[in-house]
């Protein structure tokens, strides 16, 4: 997870629990879209597979803490790219849950903050993402300037979100604000590499184009809107 245990803590936890409430109600907006555009079995192999791969990331990927929180390869330019907005939503809820369900139970407290800390760059990403990409442009074509868009606009979003939450819980302190700074520089970390792993990605999912009929992928991974 993101926001370490005690940064926020007593009364201010309800603010947690309004913006993940508001996160997760537009999470299912897009999961309606999804679902009248693209089938309920598709939107469910498709969740199934991000759900796995955040649980990945948190688990099995290099992370460690930094600072207020923990640096974490995330990855949600990847998702986002791969199988579409309302997927990747419905991943990062379910892989934050079924981590912090199962290994780490002292951060549920902080399922609200992190939830929201993920998912409200996820939507800045898919806003810029209908910005900077042509509608006759397929995902698989995308270029390094625009993966870097794309990962910087979710990666900082993170950023924001986290420190964000620790000014809320901590305050304007010398300690707090190096402690946010120490955060946000390793996190620079990811914005490096993330790019690069989606253009791997991509160009690997050149090859898989007949993939796309069972329902795996986005429609817009290998076809332009």
């Amino acid at each position: 997870m993101h926001i370490e245990p005690g940064v926020v803590n007593g009364a201010k936890l309800v603010l947690s629990y309004a913006t993940a409430t508001g996160a997760g109600l537009y999470t299912a907006k897009l999961a309606w879209d999804s679902l009248k555009s693209s089938g309920i079995a598709s939107l469910a192999i498709r969740s199934a597979l991000t759900t796995g791969l955040v649980f990945t990331f948190f688990e099995v990927l290099p992370h460690f803490p930094v600072g207020v929180s923990e640096v974490h390869f995330i990855l949600g330019s990847t998702l986002f790219l791969l199988f579409g907005a309302a997927p990747a939503a419905i991943g990062l809820i379910a892989g934050l849950f079924i981590q912090g369900f199962f290994l780490a139970p002292f951060d549920l407290p902080q399922f609200g903050m992190n939830m929201t800390t993920l998912l409200v760059p996820l939507f800045a990403l898919q806003a810029l993402a209908n910005r900077i990409i042509a509608p006759n442009s397929a995902y698989i074509d995308l270029k390094y300037s625009q993966a870097l868009a794309l990962s910087t606009a979710y990666q900082g979003g993170v950023v924001i979100w986290v420190a964000f939450w620790a000014f809320y819980g901590q305050g304007f302190g010398a300690e707090n604000f190096t402690a946010i700074a120490s955060f946000a520089a390793a996190y620079m970390l990811v914005i490096l590499i993330e790019p690069l792993a989606d253009l791997a990605v991509l160009a690997a999912a050149k090859s898989m184009r007949d993939l796309g009929k069972f329902g795996l992928f986005t429609p817009r991974l290998h076809n332009a809107a």
